[in-house]
């Protein structure tokens, strides 16, 4: 595969580790991307934020930005031509921009572990293809077909967009006496959604719980332990290290995390939301092919944070210990929260971490806080 170079002509991308000194090129500005950024820093990299909003947290902690649609060609190629490689900080970025680059400049993870992560049903398709549990679900062609499908999987069960949902955005909770009309509506929020939608059987679930495997160039992979996540209105509340689960349910949950990283080819970081059951299954919800705001708690009770993990898979570099320093509790700043900085800051082994952002609306993610319970 060859790129463009910065005087238009063709340069080769050489495989093997991309030293220090080089620019990863990083496809959105939001607070992932700003403390990818930041790890990348210390490691010695520069980095390059092409995103559309200017002053984005991003965009605050490196002098090198592109300020651009995603579908601004020229833009795209000129980002290409600056940096040695590219990675995003989340996953709603249009296939078309990633098709754009993947053709100029090495991308980490490639497209179509994007293309599969950007729509839950090919996510869970992929997991039936390679033998991973999921609930039950279907595809929903359209409102008319709403009715056949709920009574298939039965109520209560939940109605999602396929693609650009998120912090429970385009999802609908189907009970006994909803009336699918104005669920489909709900989903839609007053427009015409992505079709198709899915429907997903409801889980009878006692956790929540994520984790978060890196896997590099050569198939190396290291896993962070399983943890568990508390919602308040869909929304992650608090990330607790490590889930109060049996040894044995994290066991599995990590090697199904393995498997997963193996079957799509992942390098880069890959976060899987799972459902633990009362039964004790362990059933994968959700996949995100980026650091995750369940693995926050790494950048002060890990010995390598998500996001220096995430810059050693994209630049080739040795992945870095995933072992915890203690049990921790991770509390999301959301809107007015985060105007507790001084209180947070006043508390005994508090770590604050603020992204930037200069508008506090309900439910937006401000800022972080990190409580280590050291082990003895």
């Amino acid at each position: 595969m060859s790129g463009i170079g910065k005087g238009g002509a063709q340069r080769p991308i050489a495989p093997g580790p991309i030293a220090p000194g080089a620019v990863i090129g990083i496809l959105g500005g939001g607070q992932l991307g700003r403390m990818t950024a930041l790890a990348a820093a210390r490691l010695g990299y520069r980095t390059h934020i092409f995103c559309p909003e200017a002053d984005s947290p991003a965009c605050q902690v490196t002098p090198l930005a592109t300020i651009a649609a995603y579908d601004d060609e020229a833009a795209l190629a000129a980002f290409a031509a600056a940096v040695d490689v590219v990675t995003f900080e989340f996953e709603n970025i249009p296939f078309a921009t990633v098709a754009i680059l993947r053709d100029k400049v090495r991308l980490r993870p490639d497209a179509e572990v994007l293309r599969i992560c950007q729509n839950r049903l090919r996510e869970k398709d992929f997991c039936g293809r390679i033998g991973v549990p999921t609930t039950r679900y279907a595809e929903v062609a359209g409102p008319e077909a709403l009715d056949r499908v709920v009574r298939d999987l039965g109520r209560p069960c939940i109605l999602k967009t396929a693609e650009l949902g998120y912090d429970g955005k385009g999802q609908v909770l189907i009970e006994p006496d909803t009336d699918l009309a104005a669920a489909w509506n709900a989903m839609a929020g007053g427009g015409a959604p992505i079709l198709p939608a899915i429907v997903e059987a409801f889980v009878d679930f006692r956790m929540e719980a994520s984790v978060i495997i890196a896997r590099d160039a050569d198939g190396h992979c290291r896993s962070y332990p399983l943890v568990e996540n508390q919602h308040k209105n869909h929304i992650l509340d608090q990330t607790i290290v490590p889930a109060r689960v049996d040894p044995p349910i994290a066991e599995r949950a990590e090697v199904i995390a393995r498997h997963m990283a193996e079957e799509i080819g992942l390098v880069g970081l890959l976060a899987i939301e799972v459902f633990v059951t009362t039964d004790d299954e362990v059933l994968v919800n959700e996949m995100a092919p980026r650091p995750h705001n369940s693995g926050h708690w790494t950048l002060d009770a890990c010995a390598t944070s998500q996001f220096e993990q995430h810059v050693r898979a994209v630049a080739g570099l040795p992945l870095g210990s995933c072992e915890p320093l203690g049990d921790a509790v991770m509390q999301n700043l959301l809107g007015d929260d985060a105007e507790r900085w001084l209180e947070i800051l006043s508390a005994p082994g508090a770590k604050l971490h603020l992204y930037g952002k200069s508008e506090a609306r309900p439910g937006r993610k401000m800022g972080h806080v990190t409580r280590l319970i050291r082990k003895s």
